[in-house]
């Protein structure tokens, strides 16, 4: 990394537009944010592209939103929330937030390296598309760590996506997730799941309007630490499913 250019992106303002915005949703990550923060602005200012970072806090109750302020990175905002309103809740404040032109959704505990952001812009900016989605089923993908719990959680889920809804996407629920500014605006402005399950509503709101999307094979390994738990997720999730289907069904995403 060039000291020079993260000192630049550090203390000076972005006199213009940001190209990228990163979105990093953040509940109780005391021990993975400062790393995970590190690790984004040294790959991010080797790009030489104008970019920002956003901390979308969910309610942290522990030190996530000092030590965040703590850095004095001008360039990137910390959104504080009163309460633990959930991860959905936490992304679709930052997506909303965001300035640059194409939006990073990406996990706090970089369980996926930001450099696989290069692979994603470039579907969208040379490619064409409207979304890049991270994967890890997708060929190619390199998954190290994978717990047994969490392999047999993913491919049961993706198997009742494909039944029920149709999606093209092997891997909803892979953090890290790239959009075009108005498309993220639109679907995350329509966003009603609040919970883990955002993703699946987010993609199920994307097939039903039209947009263009690409799955991208991505390294991604389970760091230690997580907080999902894959028996009460699986239980959360397939509830969303019903209610978005009976949102659908209610017209509740007709303005879309």
């Amino acid at each position: 990394m060039s000291y020079q250019a993260y000192e630049q992106w550090k203390d000076i303002p972005l006199s213009e537009k940001p190209e990228v915005s990163i979105v990093i949703p953040a509940y109780n990550e005391e021990e993975r944010i400062v790393p995970t923060i590190g690790a984004i602005a040294a790959y991010m200012v080797e790009l030489g592209i104008p970019w920002e970072l956003i901390i979308a806090d969910d309610g942290s109750k522990d030190n996530t939103v000092a030590l965040c302020e703590e850095l004095g990175l001008v360039n990137m905002h910390v959104l504080i929330a009163d309460k633990n309103g959930g991860k959905g809740s936490a992304v679709q404040r930052g997506m909303l937030a965001a300035k640059g032109t194409y939006i990073l959704f990406s996990d706090a505990d970089n369980s996926t390296p930001i450099q696989e952001i290069s692979r994603l812009l470039s579907k969208i900016k040379t490619e064409g598309y409207d979304i890049a989605v991270g994967s890890r089923a997708a060929d190619g993908a390199e998954v190290e760590n994978k717990s047994l719990k969490r392999q047999i959680f993913s491919n049961g889920l993706n198997t009742i996506v494909q039944k029920v809804f149709r999606i093209k996407v092997n891997d909803t629920q892979c953090g890290f997730k790239l959009y075009k500014r108005d498309v993220a605006r639109r679907l995350h402005t329509a966003q009603t799941l609040m919970g883990f399950s955002f993703d699946l509503e987010i993609l199920y709101l994307a097939f039903k309007l039209g947009y263009n999307v690409a799955e991208v094979p991505v390294q991604w390994f389970d760091a230690p630490g997580s907080k999902v738990d894959p028996i009460k997720e699986a239980q959360r999730f397939l509830r969303d499913l019903v209610k978005i289907k009976i949102n659908d069904m209610q017209g509740d995403y007709a303005n879309a």
